[in-house]
């Protein structure tokens, strides 16, 4: 094809592109069905991985729930079970003269003890689960630490932890569930990063680091899959602020300007997050306002950047919670007679 001609048909679908944008602010685009599929959420124990569960099961997947702490996996288990009952009820029950249009189907939950920071567990827990339970059709990858140290307060085994579950933990569940939905052409793989993966702020390197990894790794995928022409799988990037889990206690911006960008309350940005994977949305940052943070962040000088940060008290916003971090080591240690 002449290679002008070839640009005004790219010129016109960059244009569509856009049309197609705006038409989905305007109108909600129908959510699809997860009934009967099987939806993995790792760091389901707690936080937005206990959400996911929950708004998974509210839609009938079968879900199978991975997170380190037993304890906590289990009690989230026993809320999906919960759910999965009030549905089997209200399944067994239907209003006079209409049928039952979405079915019980046996759905279950189940559990994993696994530590995604290492990769021989992750694999072998990825094995047992196509043996028990069957294939993945969405992965939701959730699971995420932060460490809470100054760089060169941080005892390098932290980093590692820190890149090993936020970032590289991506690459082996991926691994371990993509196979079967490149065979069957069918699948959603979700990235649970965060804002700060977008763009960065003081004291939080390794944490930083291993989001802008995850982000990477998930661009850089949802490209493989459209070059290999996969279009049945789908992909979701998932880019909070600040999201009132406790994970960042203490973290602060400037006062005046907290009322109108407070934490984001964890049901609400996984309320939002479960309409782009449901609508099959490519990314979703949340609130609104980080799309235009990090544009300006691409287009703007360093040392306005830096004004911006100050300003709004960003540049410094995780020192509290990195001396409540500090503070905290430090009453352990006391207590126990380190």
């Amino acid at each position: 094809m002449n290679i002008l001609l070839e640009l005004f048909v790219v010129t016109f679908r960059v244009l569509w592109a856009f049309v197609l944008a705006a038409a989905k602010w305007l109108v909600r685009p129908k959510e699809k069905s997860v009934a009967g599929q099987v939806c993995l959420i790792t760091g389901a124990g707690s936080g937005l991985g206990r959400l996911f569960a929950l708004e998974f099961a509210r839609r009938r997947a079968l879900l199978v729930l991975w997170d380190i702490n037993t304890r906590s996996n289990e009690e989230t288990a026993g809320m999906v079970r919960h759910i999965y009952r009030e549905l089997a009820e209200a399944a067994s029950a239907p209003k006079d003269g209409e049928k039952d249009a979405l079915p019980h189907c046996g759905l279950q939950v189940y559990t994993y003890t696994c530590d995604v920071g290492k990769r021989e567990n992750v694999y072998s827990t990825a094995e047992r689960v196509r043996k028990e339970v069957g294939e993945v059709s969405v992965l939701v990858n959730n699971a995420g630490v932060v460490s809470g140290h100054h760089l060169l307060e941080c005892p390098d085994e932290l980093i590692e932890r820190t890149m090993m579950v936020n970032c590289h933990a991506h690459f082996w569940t991926t691994k371990a569930f993509l196979p079967k939905m490149l065979e069957m052409n069918h699948g959603h793989i979700v990235t649970v990063a965060s804002s700060l993966g977008l763009f960065s702020t003081a004291g939080v390197e390794d944490y930083c680091a291993s989001k802008f990894g995850a982000v990477g790794f998930h661009e850089s995928l949802s490209h493989e899959l459209k070059a290999a022409e996969k279009d049945g799988i789908k992909t979701t990037l998932v880019c909070p602020y600040l999201v009132d889990t406790g994970m960042f206690r203490g973290c602060r911006i400037r006062k005046e300007i907290e009322p109108f960008l407070p934490p984001l309350k964890p049901e609400y940005c996984v309320k939002q997050a479960m309409r782009a994977i449901l609508t099959d949305q490519p990314m979703i940052c949340t609130p609104r306002l980080m799309y235009m943070v990090t544009f300006m962040k691409s287009i703007l000088p360093f040392e306005a950047v830096v004004c911006m940060y100050r300003f709004l008290g960003a540049d410094k916003c995780m020192y509290p919670f990195i001396a409540q971090r500090k503070q905290a080591t430090n009453n352990n240690e006391a207590k126990n007679g380190i």
